[in-house]
């Protein structure tokens, strides 16, 4: 069955994913480094992943679960090329759905600001996340859902 798993520690879309998963009876399992609330429905699981020391601890729990045609959301590239690899879907916050056409780009395009954020070139993160970004999310996550149902 479909699942949706959150990238949830500072994902701002949570309840949006929730809406849409209860419409269309969808499990949603939010996976945080630190306990925080999450509505009391049975659908909707908190797995709090205890910290090794390694940044990756919570992305290698979803990757370990994550099954062909789930939908992982969240801002981390490498999690959604990890998840891609295993034919499950992911986007980001924002609606950007990554395939396994746009995700090299992606993976280079985040390199790339990284090394020009460490050169002092860029200072400035993204822009504020906004109406239309959390407008267009709904929009792509539907269409994601839509998708995987008729089997494309």
């Amino acid at each position: 069955m479909l699942h949706i798993y959150v990238d949830g520690d500072s994902c701002p879309v949570k309840d949006e994913v929730y809406k849409v998963a209860k419409r269309y009876g969808l499990n949603v399992t939010v996976v945080a480094a630190s306990w925080f609330r999450v509505p009391n429905e049975s659908w909707i699981r908190l797995e709090v992943v205890k910290e090794t020391g390694d940044l990756d601890d919570a992305d290698d729990w979803i990757v370990e679960r994550i099954e062909a045609g789930d939908i992982v959301v969240s801002e981390d590239i490498i999690l959604a090329s990890r998840c891609l690899e295993k034919d499950a879907r992911a986007l980001n916050p924002r609606g950007q759905v990554f395939t396994p056409e746009s995700i090299g780009e992606a993976l280079a395009t985040r390199e790339l600001m990284a090394d020009l954020r460490e050169a002092g070139a860029i200072t400035g993160g993204p822009a504020p996340f906004g109406k239309a970004d959390r407008s267009r999310f709904l929009q792509r996550l539907d269409e994601i859902i839509n998708s995987v149902r008729r089997g494309r």
